[in-house]
């Protein structure tokens, strides 16, 4: 039987399944007929959660006796936009000039297939690792994510699953295969400010009361000063507001609520339960910072909504799961890579929780844009970091 071995077959398969989220399009079906004949016990467990697209994920696991390691990552994918401005149709895992062109192609279906790859030449060539080793897959990372990773995490401990260490497919590296391996993310959070006013015309300010003034003076707060400078691990805390909107199409007529959007990414000086304190002292100083109607000054009358629940910060201090991730890439592309807690969340966040996590995969650079792609050379490059990492990792146990 034909090991599923090379990476830009097994991406090529993955990329033909359209599996745009919440969709799961043929990838769990394709990647579950990949791992089967290395050995793996497939299961397909479907979430579901109101107001949330029900989605299906897979958990394998072939069982050694030894440590656990976990491979976790996603497929499905972000929408194509403009399917013609597309050279290659997105789904068709066309090869051009040595690089493959599909949605997903780098994010994150590439790191997948490197995996499976790795495993299988591992399996080939020395029977298999001393321990075990299970994949961890969701179809609903590039959406809500409700119904995806934490709760198949859930699912899979309270049957028993432990683990030692994981290893997330996320294309960490901006530039070139073994520029840097993610230790860990800062903190997210986002939220809504309302600010209550009263409809009028614009030119009888005094029978009216505009709540955009009192939206500026809590965005001024929220803005200045800075939250921190960074710590030893992690970039300063930065707050963006996202959208400000007033749902007012008329130029003559003061609107009755203005609301402003915002997401804030925090670093290891602060807790979830912390920064939310923080923001909202600084928006009753803003409200306090009175604003001017009619001559008399009066306080911003504000709501503030919290979006979602927030992602932690967290940092991987395993020696071992990040000494010998190093070492695989420096053996295989001859670099030290950057250990970084740069960029946005991913689903390292929900596995903190269980085992040390570190990301590791391809070059993000074309990832969510149109042509996404990925070079063959990196495929196989990934695929041999990765089966390095497998020998040297079980290796130690």
């Amino acid at each position: 039987m034909m090991l599923p071995t090379d990476p830009a077959e097994n991406l090529a398969t993955l990329i033909r399944c359209p599996s745009v989220t919440p969709a799961e399009g043929g990838a769990l079906s394709a990647l579950e007929a990949m791992l089967v004949p290395l050995g793996f016990a497939v299961e397909r467990p479907t979430f579901s959660e109101d107001g949330t697209p029900s989605i299906e994920n897979l958990y394998a696991r072939r069982s050694g006796n030894g440590p656990h390691l976990m491979f976790a990552g996603h497929t499905d994918v972000v929408p194509v936009g403009d399917e013609a401005a597309w050279k290659h149709p997105p789904f068709s895992a066309t090869v051009a000039h040595g690089e493959m062109y599909g949605r997903g192609a780098v994010d994150m279906k590439g790191g997948i297939a490197c995996f499976v790859a790795a495993v299988a030449r591992h399996i080939e060539k020395k029977g298999g690792p001393k321990g075990s080793i299970s994949f961890l897959i969701t179809g609903d990372e590039e959406g809500p994510a409700v119904n995806g990773t934490t709760k198949l995490l859930d699912w899979a401990a309270a049957r028993g699953e432990t683990w030692d260490a994981a290893i997330v497919g996320e294309p960490t590296n901006p530039d070139a295969l073994g520029d840097m391996i993610k230790i860990g993310r800062r903190g997210s959070l986002s939220g809504i400010v309302t600010v209550n006013g009263r409809q009028g015309h614009a030119a009888y300010p005094h029978l009216a009361d505009n709540p955009v003034r009192g939206l500026m003076a809590l965005l001024d707060a929220l803005l200045s000063p800075a939250f921190d400078k960074g710590t030893k691990d992690f970039q300063p805390t930065n707050l963006e507001v996202t959208s400000v909107d007033v749902g007012n199409p008329a130029t003559n007529v003061i609107p009755a609520r203005a609301t402003a959007s915002f997401n804030i990414r925090f670093n290891d000086s602060w807790s979830a339960e912390t920064i939310q304190a923080e923001i909202h002292n600084r928006l009753d100083q803003g409200a306090r910072r009175k604003k001017y109607r009619a001559g008399r000054k009066e306080a911003v009358d504000y709501e503030l909504t919290w979006r979602e629940r927030p992602s932690h910060v967290f940092l991987t201090r395993d020696d071992k799961l990040i000494r010998t991730l190093g070492g695989s890439v420096r053996a295989v592309v001859g670099k030290t890579p950057a250990l970084s807690t740069s960029g946005g969340t991913s689903d390292a966040r929900f596995i903190k929780d269980y085992c040390p996590v570190v990301e590791f995969g391809l070059v993000g650079k074309t990832m969510h844009m149109v042509d996404e792609r990925v070079a063959l050379a990196d495929l196989e490059g990934l695929t041999q970091i990765y089966e390095r990492f497998l020998d040297d990792w079980f290796g130690e146990a």
